[in-house]
């Protein structure tokens, strides 16, 4: 069966004249945003947008605020041709990818933050970063109108600051997580593991290991702080260097569990960096 064509605008207006097209006919919308360098976790989310709405938008845009100087934009995975196919081949109906002038237009002054749930973690190690995040979501959601928007769970911190975003500003569309895709051994896929060399690798396929080992002991009644403690040993032992954090948080508002036994449902969330490339991930206790 031949796939449908894909259609790739640049414009907003663009944008906003296939989408009200759709609303004419009946249809419902679903956006995807990205950064582009398209696997199976992202294609997973359209798939997720198409049993949920008639049409499926997909963004690609790498966005500059949410990337401090010393991070790697410049150097970000860029494909649009091959993501394009990508696309094509689930289903995806549109393919928003504007320019950095389109979104971000001369004179631009205007920062959308959140408190609280952007604080920790993420927050904290890259301060920038969820400014830049919401703002460009903010954006997006306003430029599509979709009926729902939805975002991978690898990024449950974004997610949790995408929602709270939503609901602070009553932006009528529902946000959805979509579940974390793994490779074989584990490894949460990412755009970032191209980066990783053959032995990295090796390694990254530890830190889910290393995660699930943290909720065996939560499930068995430890102690958060000392199942935290053994986490941190494990990565470091495992060759992770530097490591950012591994905490147990509230799964709703990010805030701190323990230090005691988990006597409530958590989430455990890890950011730690092999060799060049930073890996993130979390799972639900």
């Amino acid at each position: 069966m031949t796939a449908k064509p894909l259609t790739i605008v640049r414009t907003i207006a663009g944008l906003r004249a296939q989408v009200a097209a759709w609303r004419a006919a009946g249809d419902r919308v679903a956006l995807i945003p990205t950064m582009g360098a398209l696997h199976a976790g992202h294609l997973s989310l359209v798939a997720l947008g198409r049993e949920r709405a008639e049409r499926t938008v997909a963004s690609i845009f790498v966005n500059p605020t949410q990337f401090a100087p010393h991070e790697d934009f410049e150097a970000y995975p860029r494909e649009e041709a091959k993501d394009a196919e990508r696309l094509t081949e689930a289903g995806c109906d549109l393919l928003f990818a504007p320019s950095v002038e389109e979104m971000y237009a001369p004179g631009f002054s205007t920062t959308v933050t959140v408190a609280g749930v952007s604080g920790p973690m993420d927050g904290a190690a890259r301060p920038h970063h969820f400014a830049g995040v919401a703002t460009v979501v903010a954006k997006l959601l306003i430029q599509c109108g979709p009926d729902i928007a939805i975002f991978g769970q690898k990024d449950y911190q974004q997610l949790q600051v995408i929602r709270r975003l939503a609901m602070d500003l009553d932006l009528p569309v529902e946000i959805v997580g979509g579940a974390t895709v793994r490779a074989p051994d584990g490894l949460a896929l990412s755009s970032r593991n191209a980066y990783l060399s053959a032995a990295e690798r090796v390694v990254a396929g530890k830190l889910n290991v290393i995660l699930k080992t943290a909720i065996d002991s939560l499930r068995d009644g430890e102690a958060v702080d000392v199942v935290e403690a053994a986490g941190l040993k494990a990565l470091a032992e495992a060759g992770f260097d530097p490591i950012d954090y591994l905490e147990v948080r509230d799964p709703n508002d990010l805030s701190r569990l323990g230090p005691g036994p988990l006597d409530i449902p958590g989430r455990i969330l890890v950011a730690a960096r092999i060799g060049r490339t930073r890996l993130i991930d979390n799972m639900a206790v």
